[in-house]
């Protein structure tokens, strides 16, 4: 048995502009400025409540919550207007699951999107087929807690030891982390290689070649 969870925003997909976009329209509805593009990189991978609790630490949680429900219109918007189309896989993704899936992996997701979002978003890619389990915001508490993780090891029927977790933020490391799932950084997403290393990665590939070659090591 043969385990690889992967992170969505980040790691598969290049969601970078629609995220920004989908904050900005956020924040601007409540007549804020919009947090530097750098701060939303940032939150990227945790629940949305979360992510607006760390850009705006001195907000009521009423605000935090309305903010998160702008967000998810946003982006309803932005999928409407075509803009998945500006949500690229990585370079190399596709044929890396195809050949993970052909090879005998079991695929899953854990990610901080919704369970629309991310249906939307792999069908999007024709990938959806792929995964055996798809573990979500809607479902779970936040990133790093272990649960996104464990049921996906439940759904697959595999130990925590047949498993990995690849993933772009320290979020997606320290939930491998809290659920003794060895992990594995991706260094095009939006937390750098050494941050990810400190947080406990076993490696962190540079393109979708070098991580094949560390889960098959």
């Amino acid at each position: 048995m043969k385990l690889a969870v992967f992170d969505c925003d980040g790691t598969l997909i290049d969601s970078q502009i629609n995220i920004i976009r989908a904050m900005a329209s956020s924040f601007a509805r409540h007549g804020l400025a919009a947090p530097e593009e750098h701060a939303t990189r940032r939150v990227v991978g945790l629940s949305l409540v979360e992510s607006m609790q760390v850009l705006l630490p001195d907000a009521d949680n009423d605000l935090h919550v309305s903010l998160a429900g702008d967000y998810k219109s946003a982006f309803q918007r932005l999928r409407a207007d075509k803009a998945l189309d500006a949500e690229p896989l990585y370079p190399g993704i596709r044929d890396l699951l195809d050949g993970l899936h052909s090879d005998g992996w079991l695929l899953a997701v854990a990610t901080g999107k919704s369970d629309r979002g991310l249906k939307f978003a792999l069908e999007h890619h024709g990938i959806h087929h792929l995964f055996v389990s798809l573990q979500t915001a809607d479902r779970h508490p936040s990133k790093p807690h272990p649960s996104m993780l464990r049921a996906a090891l439940a759904e697959a029927g595999a130990r925590a030891d047949e498993a990995f977790i690849i993933g772009d933020t320290v979020f997606d490391i320290a939930m491998g982390q809290a659920a003794g799932v060895r992990s594995i950084g991706v260094d095009w997403g939006y937390h750098d290689a050494h941050e990810l290393m400190d947080a406990g990665a076993l490696d962190v590939a540079v393109d979708a070649a070098q991580l094949l070659e560390l889960l098959n090591g």
